[in-house]
């Protein structure tokens, strides 16, 4: 899988990716709305996940890079949802997105996650796919907003792995069907 827009080439991971990605997960801007920054080995571990989804499920999280500059700015694709959520019928792909700080407010996301979106429904043939994020993540829920993604309230959820009564319990779900 690998998909190309104006700005970007999403493509898949090459080992030199994961100390840019780490140093990128681990910088205050990009991990707020995370319990922990990820450590390079987190990163790591995630990595792998991604390349194993890929490899089962012929799409996963891709390697971001600026076309222009050659630079790995950080993460864009989707992914079959592991965490249930109550009312969301599985299996559910989740779309999702990470950027690093530079790059924010430029559009990249957008583009990206427009571009994933197509592939989404022209090439995988989904029905839907889902976003989630937490929500006081205003950011990416404005992202999820352009996409024409819909807040679907009635799926909003307390995170399980977030301790009750923490700012980033509350997570929203953003949903977007094929014929919308």
């Amino acid at each position: 899988m690998q998909i190309e827009t104006e700005r970007l080439l999403l493509r898949p991971w090459k080992p030199e990716d994961l100390p840019v990605l780490a140093a990128i997960n681990q910088d205050a801007h990009v991990s707020e709305f995370f319990l922990t920054p990820l450590t390079p080995e987190l990163t790591e571990q995630a990595v792998l996940r991604y390349q194993t989804a890929h490899h089962h499920d012929g799409y996963g999280f891709l390697a971001a890079e600026h076309k222009a500059s050659g630079e790995l700015i950080g993460i864009l694709g989707m992914q079959t949802m592991s965490l249930h959520i109550p009312g969301l019928p599985q299996p559910v792909v989740e779309i999702g997105w990470r950027l690093a700080y530079p790059h924010w407010g430029t559009g990249l996301a957008t583009e990206g996650a427009r571009a994933v979106i197509h592939y989404a429904f022209t090439v995988v043939h989904l029905p839907k796919v889902v976003a989630i994020t937490s929500a006081i993540n205003f950011r990416s829920r404005r992202v999820m907003e352009k996409l024409g993604m819909i807040h679907r309230t009635n799926l909003d959820f307390d995170h399980p792995q977030v301790t009750p009564g923490h700012a980033l319990q509350k997570h929203v779900v953003y949903e977007l069907g094929s014929t919308q």
